[in-house]
């Protein structure tokens, strides 16, 4: 089967792209370990647009594992407030708490140690040593799932992340890994961005064995749940009843999603 582009090609075009139009984001003008975990966690979910909103006032606020392993839980969780998907913020400092305690503050080279640590797995765990340590690492996130798609199955649905690692792997200049996932990723930014934008342009990653379209955020649980977590975070004493009205839900649903983060960690209250 002919090859829709070769691979000397596709680095050609990534790499143009990415000279006249790579971004500029605070987490790729550092080599420092615990910044780029933060700006990988953050990502995860996440467009890159809001997570340029929280990122520099959460390092400024907790700029070492150290800071962040010594916050109280309740004030990581009032900074990471309005990111989403909360459980990350508990992540990161049970993360800072381990790198502490069993690897001197200093966060773990190798890949299995990365993925025994706390909110990091195998794709994170490649980012990771891709960005902090440039190494020659093939991981896959949603905007380098949508360029390999895009260029190497162009008629293809149902396109598995295990089909698309090889054409990774190949590609992969071993020398350079960090800077040329970064135009990766800003190409496949762009990709998604003319999807969103252009009449009758599909996204590539819907033509993914692995997509699924994510339900609505408003009205949801999800935000439901946000919006207890950030009063409960914030004021000391509130009774459910009062907590209910303010967030317009139910007093047993506004019940049960307290006991929730009780259980899950995120805060510690007298039901």
């Amino acid at each position: 089967m002919q090859m829709p582009i070769t691979t000397r090609r596709f680095r050609a075009i990534i790499w143009a792209y990415y000279s006249h139009n790579g971004r500029k984001m605070p987490w790729r003008r550092t080599r420092d370990p615990y910044r780029i975990v933060v700006s990988e966690i953050m990502l995860q979910q996440t467009q890159v647009s809001r997570v340029l909103k929280f990122y520099p006032n959460f390092i400024k606020r907790f700029p070492t594992f150290q800071a962040l392993a010594h916050a109280r839980t309740a004030d990581v969780l009032r900074v990471w407030q309005g990111l989403g998907y909360n459980r990350r913020a508990l992540a990161l400092q049970r993360l800072s708490r381990i790198v502490l305690e069993k690897f001197n503050g200093k966060l773990p080279h190798e890949r299995e140690a990365l993925v025994s640590l706390s909110g990091i797995g195998e794709a994170t765990a490649g980012s990771i040593r891709a960005f902090a340590w440039n190494e020659p690492e093939i991981f896959i996130e949603t905007n380098i799932r949508r360029v390999f798609i895009h260029f190497f199955f162009p008629r293809q649905s149902k396109v598995t992340d295990a089909a698309l690692a090889r054409y990774i792997k190949c590609a992969l200049p071993r020398a350079d890994s960090r800077e040329w996932y970064w135009a990766l990723m800003d190409y496949g930014a762009m990709l998604g961005a003319a999807a969103a934008t252009k009449s009758g342009t599909v996204n590539p990653n819907q033509r993914s064995a692995h997509y699924k379209k994510q339900s609505p955020f408003s009205g949801s649980d999800r935000e439901l749940r946000g919006k207890v977590l950030r009063f409960l975070t914030q004021r000391r004493k509130i009774s459910f009843r009062a907590l209910a009205k303010e967030v317009k839900a139910p007093v047993r649903k506004v019940r049960a999603i307290a006991a929730t983060l009780v259980k899950e960690g995120f805060i510690n209250i007298k039901q």
